[in-house]
């Protein structure tokens, strides 16, 4: 890892980060470059993730569970391709507030999810910046060769299904925001999961057989079925009654006085990080029954249709979505 941060750099990484490198493949983190292996009969999957302090994380937490998020969205791409995580390289742009204390548990926020989910550090680079901060990581995997569903194969007739609930994500920033008025516990928990959320590995890699598309639920479920659906040139409708929700968002929707709207809230919200698949009607069955082995919650929302778009409707009814989630721009 090189950057700029003089000899704050050099003891970051020499303190912090070389204690969670890969042992053969990272060299120490003492050149600028990984060496990586290949493996036989798998591809080697990348995929790319940057976290803003302001945008996807809030100026006030914790940085431990910053690293934790950072990894976790970039492990979720990996679970919608059914790989086995391997490593990553991290980018860290401190900011003025980031100093040895914040860095340390940044790296202690790292090493934890490196334990959780069998991962490394192969390398990256620190800088410094008068702010906000922001950190980047690629994540690499391993995956079956040419085996990974892509967002491409969703056909009329098919099913849309979702893992665990939808709008944690969004209720977990109001919550860390402190605009919910909720039990603590459902405050606690809902803030968990918008900065610690947990990518569907085990089950992306099981089930890469049975889907005929796939991907993670990171910009909302209506906007991330677009993908879908634009990729596999078809058209997708969502019920919103059928949403599976979780008891802290349930408790939260029993508050309002508009079905309707906060259920198209939580559909377009975004940062679940739960996977999204279509799956054809005979493999439904073998779907739930390996969520049910693993003790995750699977919800058909939806199937797949001639045509283009994304629709929805709430209780036989269209519904206008006035904004299908979270956009980059």
């Amino acid at each position: 890892m090189a950057g700029v941060d003089a000899a704050g750099e050099f003891e970051t990484i020499r303190k912090l980060f070389a204690p969670l490198a890969h042992p053969d493949h990272a060299w120490g983190l003492t050149d600028d470059v990984a060496v990586m292996p290949t493996r036989p009969g798998f591809d080697l999957v990348l995929t790319k993730d940057a976290i803003v302090e302001g945008v996807h994380f809030l100026p006030d937490d914790p940085l431990d569970t910053v690293a934790q998020k950072l990894l976790r969205v970039s492990l979720s791409d990996l679970a919608a391709k059914g790989c086995e995580p391997f490593g990553y390289l991290l980018a860290c742009h401190w900011s003025p507030r980031c100093g040895w204390p914040e860095r340390e548990a940044f790296a202690a926020g790292l090493g934890a999810d490196q334990k959780a989910f069998g991962i490394l550090l192969l390398g990256g680079d620190t800088v410094l910046t008068p702010g906000p901060a922001s950190f980047s990581a690629t994540m690499l995997g391993w995956g079956p060769k040419g085996g990974s569903v892509t967002r491409g194969g969703a056909k009329p007739g098919h099913g849309i299904y979702v893992t665990g609930a939808i709008g944690d994500g969004y209720l977990g920033l109001r919550a860390a925001q402190g605009h919910l008025k909720l039990e603590p516990e459902r405050i606690d928990a809902l803030a968990e999961h918008y900065r610690r959320p947990v990518p569907r590995l085990a089950f992306g890699q099981a089930v890469q057989g049975l889907a005929s598309a796939i991907m993670d639920v990171s910009d909302g479920l209506i906007a991330d079925l677009a993908h879908i659906a634009n990729t596999s040139g078809v058209a997708a409708s969502v019920q919103l009654e059928l949403l599976p929700r979780s008891a802290a968002a349930t408790a939260w929707f029993d508050t309002r006085t508009d079905p309707e709207a906060a259920l198209e809230q939580l559909a377009t919200g975004g940062d679940d990080y739960e996977l999204l698949l279509t799956a054809h009607p005979a493999d439904e069955a073998a779907l739930k029954r390996e969520a049910d082995r693993q003790l995750l919650r699977l919800t058909r929302v939806g199937t797949i249709s001639a045509g283009r778009g994304v629709g929805a409707t709430y209780l036989g009814n269209s519904v206008d979505i006035k904004k299908s989630g979270w956009t980059h721009d």
